[in-house]
């Protein structure tokens, strides 16, 4: 990205900030939405401190440059925390793309220059790169969350077959001394 666009986005960063987390706590049903959005506080509601530093540090990785695995350290917690309370692949990502309407919205004057939106058009396919990282991350999210209740289903199937005196082997099959 351009020096100019990182310049003018620097400059509106706590704008679009503010706007990005907006738009994405309004993911939540309207009462959780509300909570998230006028409580920030780390400790008191995880959620929304983590949905805000995480929104603040990809934000800054997408202005100054982006380094891989600090965006993925960024993405990882929210993506992880939208995984396990089964939001979709499209609901668990969508809050990526809010940022390309954000900027467009919050750009507009600038964007009639024809640097800047050549500029533009490369920030935009870094967050379109955000969001394929974040779909990779929900993908091990959701099968590591599979595998644990599977695991889980099967270690109750069996105690309960073994109590009723059906199995004298383990679940991982070893036999029982």
């Amino acid at each position: 990205m351009g020096k100019g666009l990182e310049k003018i986005l620097e400059r509106k960063k706590s704008a679009i900030l503010k706007k990005w987390f907006e738009r994405t706590a309004q993911t939540y049903a309207s009462d959780t939405a509300e909570f998230i959005k006028n409580n920030t506080d780390r400790f008191s509601n995880p959620v929304g401190g983590t949905m805000q530093s995480s929104l603040k540090g990809l934000l800054n990785q997408l202005i100054h440059g982006v380094d891989r695995e600090t965006v993925r350290a960024h993405l990882d917690p929210v993506i992880r925390i939208r995984a396990a309370q089964y939001f979709s692949p499209r609901q668990a990502t969508a809050f990526i793309f809010f940022l390309k309407q954000i900027c467009r919205e919050t750009l507009s004057k600038e964007l009639h220059d024809s640097k800047f939106a050549a500029e533009f058009v490369e920030f935009e396919s870094e967050v379109d790169e955000l969001c394929l990282m974040a779909f990779d991350i929900y993908m091990q999210c959701r099968e590591k969350i599979f595998r644990i209740s599977a695991n889980e289903t099967r270690n109750r199937t069996f105690k309960a077959f073994e109590r009723a005196g059906l199995v004298a082997e383990n679940p991982s099959g070893d036999s029982k001394s």
